[in-house]
């Protein structure tokens, strides 16, 4: 088992910044790749950013390349994604995915969840 508890969502303005922190107990961390996802209400729980088990790969969805960066500290079992220049269309809950092997981009490929953060951008 392993669990993973998110941290850092809010509330925060067009054009913001946020990082979202998700720390993992449990397991050895460095044996499972890491994603985020996130679920707007009415939507389905889409894709975001994952990292390899080493953080040597990171992977984005178009929405956000060139704005959030995952990132991971397997000294301190815990992954971050790092948002910048957040858009209103960026709300949601934002959830920490782990799965043992390799990295994976869709959700049913992960097996561990965390139980959310809100990320608001208000306009």
């Amino acid at each position: 088992q392993v669990q993973l508890v998110e941290s850092g969502g809010g509330l925060v303005q067009v054009g913001g910044s946020l990082r979202l922190s998700c720390a993992a107990s449990g397991r050895t961390f460095s044996d499972y790749a890491m994603g985020w996802f996130r679920q707007a209400p009415g939507k389905e729980r889409e894709f975001v950013a994952a990292i390899s088990r080493s953080g040597g790969s990171t992977y984005y969805a178009d929405s956000v390349k060139g704005r959030f960066t995952i990132s991971r500290d397997n000294a301190r079992n815990t992954v971050h994604l790092q948002m910048i220049s957040l858009k209103p269309e960026d709300t949601a809950v934002y959830y920490c995915a782990a799965r043992r092997g390799v990295l994976q981009l869709t959700a049913n490929e992960y097996n561990y969840w965390g139980q959310g953060t809100q990320v608001t951008v208000s306009s």
